[in-house]
């Protein structure tokens, strides 16, 4: 009901914007290019870039801050630099005016495509083009096989494909997560935070129904919710478990065969603003959301951490829908030396698509973002793959088997040694 447009809370300089009680975020294109300009930006602000987005904008465009905070004070010190660099945006536009400006950019607002999964547990991606042809404008995604796309607006909720669980609606940074992970049929799988269930099923689509899935979630309703999924794409090789990953034991032999985890765990949602608008600017002043990130980011990293240490795991792919670098980039580059300690190296994922992680860590160009304005969705997406050399769980076991046997052999013979000694049977 509000887009574009974010309500504004109750902190007391935001309601002197000139927006009359809203926060635009079609002006968004022209914060980030002033920032890009101003170069003003140190890694801990970037960190908080989503604060600083409309801090600039009530400095820039409504009345100056309060110095309520070392945000503020910090942007306001740099007042001079900020205004050059939208003056150096209305000469590069070639506009008197920021109203002009505003209207110049246009990416944001774009309509945002309606894209649609096929779930090909039960219908193909051909069948389902001809079938949604007969009534929609539909093409298939170029980087997403089962992925299509529809025109802005298109209304899906009620198509008998959608309700029967043929085609499911997903956006398209969301299905590229299951793809990234690339878990082939018959491996099994650990879905780590897997409610409500999209990429859970999608998973289970792309082993063609075959092997094992491991669904996990902590959450009472939300398990309830991952099971209507779960039944909604006839996804019988999926196993939903009301557990929380982080007490799930690597040395349990219910996991000793797991060679893949899709870890997407609780997040900011910071990169679904354009379509969560009451979820922007989660950090916002106040320190309790600050100390929130703090707390997403720290259990991201134990997930993460954990994740890491299955010993038959090959492929793990971690992701958020945040903008947050501390939710994400800090976050993979606090796990680099255990993963490597375990073999893992990050490697690339969907080479063609432009956009890369903050260059905070050696290898960050693996990584893929998609950008909350230009796709208007803001996901972040690591892979982690196994190159090391790492003895099977199999011929661990074998070789511990074979150790018992040889110890057990040991003490019959230690045992035989003394009872003839006491039979006196042996000198």
């Amino acid at each position: 009901m509000l887009s574009p447009y974010v309500r504004k809370r109750s902190i007391p300089w935001l309601h002197n914007c000139k927006c009359s009680g809203f926060f635009l975020v079609a002006d968004l294109p022209v914060i980030k290019d002033v920032f890009h300009t101003a170069n003003v930006l140190s890694s801990k602000w970037k960190r908080q870039e989503e604060l600083m987005y409309i801090i600039l904008y009530d400095i820039l465009f409504g009345q100056e801050a309060l110095l309520a905070g070392d945000a503020e004070k910090f942007l306001l010190q740099k007042k001079d630099v900020l205004q050059a660099a939208l003056a150096k945006l209305l000469v590069r536009k070639k506009v008197k005016h920021v109203s002009d400006l505003m209207t110049s950019y246009k990416i944001s607002d774009l309509p945002k495509p309606r894209y649609a999964r096929v779930n090909t547990l039960k219908m193909d991606v051909e069948s389902a083009l001809v079938e949604l042809k007969k009534q929609y404008e539909v093409c298939q995604d170029a980087m997403v096989p089962d992925l299509l796309i529809f025109p802005p607006r298109t209304d899906l909720h009620d198509h008998h494909l959608v309700k029967s669980g043929s085609v499911f609606l997903q956006g398209k940074a969301s299905s590229m997560v299951a793809v990234a992970l690339g878990p082939k049929p018959r491996w099994e799988v650990i879905d780590a935070c897997a409610s409500p269930g999209n990429k859970t099923v999608h998973l289970a689509a792309l082993m063609k129904g075959n092997g094992k899935i491991i669904a996990c979630e902590l959450n009472k309703e939300r398990v309830k919710r991952l099971k209507d999924t779960v039944e909604l794409a006839g996804a019988t090789n999926v196993e939903v478990k009301h557990e929380d990953f982080l007490n799930m034991s690597p040395e349990d032999p219910a996991y000793s065969k797991v060679q893949a985890i899709l870890l997407d765990p609780s997040c900011s949602g910071s990169g679904t603003v354009v379509d969560r608008l009451d979820h922007l600017l989660p950090s916002y002043t106040a320190e309790s959301d600050v100390n929130r990130l703090e707390k997403l980011a720290a259990f991201q990293r134990k997930a993460l951490e954990h994740a890491l240490s299955f010993p038959a795991v090959e492929r793990i792919v971690y992701s958020t829908c945040s903008i947050n670098q501390v939710e994400n980039e800090d976050v993979i580059k606090s796990v680099l030396p255990l993963a490597s300690s375990y073999g893992f190296e990050l490697t690339t994922i969907f080479p063609q698509w432009p956009r890369r992680g903050h260059p905070i860590f050696d290898g960050s160009q693996h990584v893929l973002r998609t950008d909350l304005i230009e796709d208007q969705e803001g996901f972040f997406i690591a892979l982690f793959v196994r190159k090391g050399v790492s003895p099977p769980v199999k011929h661990i076991r074998d070789a511990g088997n074979t150790l018992r046997a040889v110890q057990r052999r040991k003490r019959r013979k230690i045992n035989s040694f003394f009872l003839l000694r006491t039979l006196g049977l042996f000198l």
